[in-house]
């Protein structure tokens, strides 16, 4: 059958379901360069009016996988698996993450991208550690992850893995298509179902620094990747996760190391230990592994050493100083009373403008950027006492980072009700 993009567009447009056939078609002849850019976006913005059903989102991420090469470590003397967060401010579960699982006896073969706005990319700090490298071949993942001393790999994705979805995220980006739960969806999964694990955690952020602000939307979008996941034979369940307060105490990415490498040492904030072990259990149960609790072994110690050998087999030096900023400045409070509000996106903004990330993909960032919070909702607070301290190389950029962080929190006389950090979980 013979197949025109306008055709494919005006089905679509028009509210019809795609066949098979033509999502294939499409999807390949985009990646060619048979389908040009302005049409692809045209049928981005109908998917996105129009949206997808699970058999069409189904064979729209497989043609995305199909556009590439696909990984392969089913070969592994251990199982794999791996974990996806959909993005949000302090989130640097990632670092401690991927050396407790291996360090409970799967394989993480995690790939990991860079921050764009408000949200950090977990590349971006992992840089910030001296020598550290994000490329990899193939050859040496397969290398780390078989190392029964490290099992852990967090690096970039290589340009022949899923290369549809590069060029169609490079055209959503900037034609107003990127909130759609079904490109989002197939946009993530596509690359985690090439990527070769045989298990996914999916993290999925709701809240103010979040992509998806609200618990029905963040629901949709979590039932829609598992959904993906277990179509194409992935084990995969989601939790969704509380993105109005950041997480832990610093957002930035030299700063979310340090706090990462807390936590490996036993100690470190609260609830990112909580987040970190909750994750880490849902891997472990995901991979098959049985009698270890996460928890216990973050406690023994053996994440730390795998920790420190993930990142020495990735170049870097983990007992090497980390980046510090030039300028650096403490915001205090005006007045007492109990913290009730600390806005995700307000600290995330403050960081970014701070130099911590990034405006449009291929910008470099400052690693010591950041901001460093003193305070969390809940918390007591005396006039005069220091809230944040906010760490850049532009001195020029402090006045409007503490604007926004100083419209960004709010000091009440009662502690606010407390939320769960673990709002739901999805699975398949």
């Amino acid at each position: 059958m013979t197949h025109s993009a306008v055709s494919v567009i005006a089905a679509k447009r028009d509210g019809g379901a795609l066949s098979d056939d033509q999502i294939g078609w499409v999807v390949d002849a985009f990646t060619r360069g048979a389908v040009a850019d302005e049409q692809m976006s045209a049928l981005a913005m109908a998917i996105v009016l129009r949206g997808m059903n699970r058999r069409e989102l189904a064979r729209w991420t497989a043609a995305m996988i199909a556009s590439g090469q696909r990984m392969d470590f089913t070969d592994l003397p251990r199982p794999t698996v791996d974990k996806h967060s959909t993005g949000g401010v302090g989130d640097k579960i990632t670092l401690p993450l991927a050396p407790l699982v291996a360090a409970c006896g799967a394989a993480v073969p995690q790939l990991s991208g860079r921050g764009l706005g408000h949200t950090g990319g977990t590349l971006d700090k992992l840089e910030s550690i001296p020598g550290w490298q994000a490329d990899l071949t193939a050859a040496r993942m397969r290398e780390i992850l078989t190392d029964p001393g490290i099992g852990a790999v967090v690096c970039a994705a290589g340009a022949d893995l899923v290369p549809a979805d590069r060029r169609l995220y490079a055209l959503r980006d900037v034609t107003g298509t990127v909130e759609s739960v079904p490109l989002i969806a197939s946009s993530i999964m596509s690359k985690k179902i090439a990527e070769g694990t045989g298990a996914l955690v999916l993290d999925v952020k709701v809240g103010s620094g979040a992509f998806m602000k609200n618990r029905a939307d963040a629901t949709d979008l979590a039932t829609a990747m598992v959904e993906l996941g277990v179509d194409a034979g992935v084990r995969t369940v989601a939790l969704l996760t509380g993105m109005d307060t950041p997480l832990g105490r610093t957002a930035g990415n030299a700063l979310e190391v340090a706090e990462a490498v807390q936590v490996l040492a036993g100690g470190g904030p609260p609830d990112v230990v909580e987040l970190t072990v909750a994750l880490a259990r849902e891997m472990v149960e995901q991979a098959g592994i049985r009698d270890t609790d996460p928890a216990d072994v973050l406690a023994g110690g053996r994440a730390m050493d795998h920790w420190r050998a993930m990142i020495a087999a990735q170049g870097g030096d983990p007992a090497a100083p980390l980046p510090v900023a030039r300028h650096t400045e403490t915001v205090v409070a005006h007045e007492g009373g109990v913290l009730t509000r600390l806005d995700a996106l307000a600290v995330g903004r403050a960081a970014w403008l701070l130099g911590a990330g990034r405006t449009r993909q291929g910008e470099s960032v400052q690693f010591a950027a950041g901001v460093e919070m003193h305070c969390k909702p809940g918390d007591p607070v005396a006039s005069g006492q220091p809230l944040f301290t906010v760490h850049t190389d532009t001195e020029a950029a402090v006045p409007a980072a503490v604007a926004a962080l100083r419209d960004g929190y709010e000091i009440g006389a009662q502690p606010p009700e407390s939320v769960p950090l673990i709002i739901d979980r999805i699975s398949g």
